[in-house]
């Protein structure tokens, strides 16, 4: 486990600092964050150093903020697949017949992951620096704020170490570090930002209660690790790739897919035994009957215990308690389908490349249009039903509380927006899997992607809504919300009275001010139906590139 003499540690330090992507994602870090503290800059002619400025403050919070979350996210795309990478890469058995013990492995892997994500982070110290002098804030402030960061990315990292020995694909791999993740994320900022104005009060818990959680999650994590690569379950076992699925089904806890039962056999049906109908896709047949289940379920098991665990508590409060909120519980289930939905769908073609059979697909009649079709409903199929089952608790509400009953084309203006960026991700990551080689890639690359056109536009609406009020640049940050679903949710009309009585909701206008019965209005509905418009337009887009791309860069190169 020492740092000077552990191969493994200097391989993947060698590796992952000398490539293109980490040059590209450092210089990206930088000017984004650089970026994001010029134009939130005070313009003030003459500051008050005296006092705290509240818009210093806000600036100090949301660079800390937007690091945190850069960072976190970045934590599993170089940690999720440590050791599945060695398994896509046949070298994984290699690597435990090695002399070194499975406790140096795991500290390399981890340490050479954390790495690249310590220089992303302190490398932004000096554009904080600047900050300092402005006021609002403290040294030990600063220096708080970097360590919670540095914990965050230590303990993400061994979680994605983890899910790296769980499952045999970096894809899988991920997804589920991302849904582990993602919470934690989400309750530090929470926490941040109610703790802002009690300085004191934020120190003591950074200081002394976060380095206990951390403690007590990554070093179990490391030993768990660690013992399954000292007695790994699959080594040596190469001819059990395919899983046995009515074996896993009697072992298998929560989750067990009956594929010759209804509604079990729309989500998966039987495995053929007869002849294929005339004039019936091949690839989509396959594919909606064999290959999403080729690995095993545990992935869907885990995505949807974990996901049903949280909608439960969310459900109660921003559906039933807090109605205004209801919005933000769309925003949850359309957050589910960003992490889950591009997993079925990026690896269309990168996967048939990776098993060597996409020549074999190439030299049949079926033409790219019926290939790519056929991949991209069967991958959207599984992710639509897997965020459908989010959606029960939003129509639970409807037939329970009498509020929702007048605002039924609200909720089913929630529905399509939830169609519409289910079709979205499944058609990016589709899109991504025509243009990288291998799965990972393509997947990494999907997420970007969703995350450009979907986050960055209410991030941008927020920003110039606090630092830039009442600018030429606020009618055009509204239009630009309108590329993300999230900004759409909450721009529709829903007209309920918060029985907790501490939050306020839409007021409804008259008959005679709406010129409808229902109370709404051509201005209320204009965000959602830009929404469906883009996203129709965007949709279309795709479809073609996809199609162009994959005739020039494999059906006439392979």
């Amino acid at each position: 486990m020492a740092l000077a003499s552990n191969p493994v540690m200097q391989r993947e330090l060698l590796v992952n600092l000398r490539t293109f992507r980490s040059v590209l994602i450092l210089a990206l870090y930088q000017v984004i964050l650089c970026g994001v503290v010029l134009l939130a800059w005070p313009s003030d002619r003459f500051l008050d150093l005296t006092e705290n400025p509240e818009s210093t403050r806000r600036l100090v919070d949301l660079f800390f903020l937007g690091n945190f979350v850069l960072a976190a996210l970045l934590t599993p795309t170089f940690a999720a697949g440590a050791i599945s990478g060695e398994r896509e890469r046949k070298t994984f058995e290699m690597l435990l017949a090695s002399p070194l013990h499975p406790y140096a492995i795991v500290w390399g892997k981890w340490l050479a992951a954390l790495t690249h994500l310590t220089i992303l982070i302190f490398t932004s110290l000096p554009v904080v620096i600047l900050c300092l002098p402005l006021g609002g804030v403290s040294v030990y402030e600063v220096l708080a704020a970097y360590f919670l960061i540095v914990l965050g990315v230590v303990t993400f990292g061994m979680v994605s170490v983890y899910c790296g020995t769980i499952f045999k694909r970096t894809s899988s791999s991920l997804v589920a570090s991302y849904l582990l993740i993602l919470p934690a994320v989400l309750f530090v900022v929470w926490f941040w930002y109610i703790t802002r104005e009690s300085g004191q009060f934020r120190l003591t818990i950074i200081n002394f209660v976060f380095p206990g959680l951390a403690v007590a999650i990554a070093i179990p994590l490391f030993y768990i690790t660690a013992s399954r690569l000292l007695y790994p379950p699959d080594s040596f076992a190469t001819g059990q790739a395919v899983i046995d699925l009515e074996q896993e089904s009697q072992q298998a806890v929560g989750l067990v897919i009956q594929r010759d039962q209804f509604p079990d056999r729309l989500f998966a049906p039987a495995i053929r035994s007869s002849l294929m109908p005339d004039r019936t896709n091949p690839v989509f047949d396959k594919e909606m009957r064999s290959e999403i289940f080729g690995q095993g379920t545990l992935m869907l098991r885990l995505s949807i215990q974990i996901s049903m665990i949280l909608a439960i508590p969310l459900m109660a409060s921003f559906l039933f308690v807090w109605r205004p909120l209801a919005p933000w519980y769309v925003c949850y289930v359309l957050l589910f389908n960003l992490l889950v939905g591009p997993v079925f769908s990026a690896g269309s073609v990168t996967s048939e490349r990776e098993r060597q059979t996409l020549d074999l697909l190439l030299t049949t009649l079926i033409t790219p249009a019926q290939i790519l079709w056929g991949k991209l409903i069967s991958g959207l199929r599984v992710s639509t039903v897997l965020t459908a089952f989010l959606l029960w608790p939003l129509l639970l509400a409807t037939v329970m509380v009498s509020d929702y009953w007048t605002n039924l084309p609200t909720l089913a203006a929630y529905l399509i927006v939830v169609g519409l960026t289910c079709l979205t991700t499944a058609n990016i990551a589709l899109f991504c899997s025509t243009l990288a080689t291998k799965t990972t890639t393509s997947l990494v690359l999907s997420y970007l992607i969703i995350a450009i056109l979907f986050f960055a536009p209410p991030a941008y609406q927020y920003f110039i809504d606090t630092y830039f009020p009442n600018s030429a640049f606020t009618q055009s940050a509204y239009y630009v919300a309108m590329f993300s679903p999230f900004s759409t949710v909450h721009h529709i009309p829903l007209y309920v009275d918060d029985i907790s009585g501490s939050l306020g909701g839409w007021s409804r206008p008259s008959q005679g001010e709406s010129g409808l019965w229902i109370g709404y209005r051509y201005e209320d509905l204009f965000p959602f139906l830009s929404f469906t418009g883009i996203s129709l337009l965007i949709n279309s887009v795709l479809s073609l590139l996809i199609i162009s791309f994959f005739k020039r860069r494999w059906r006439f190169s392979s």
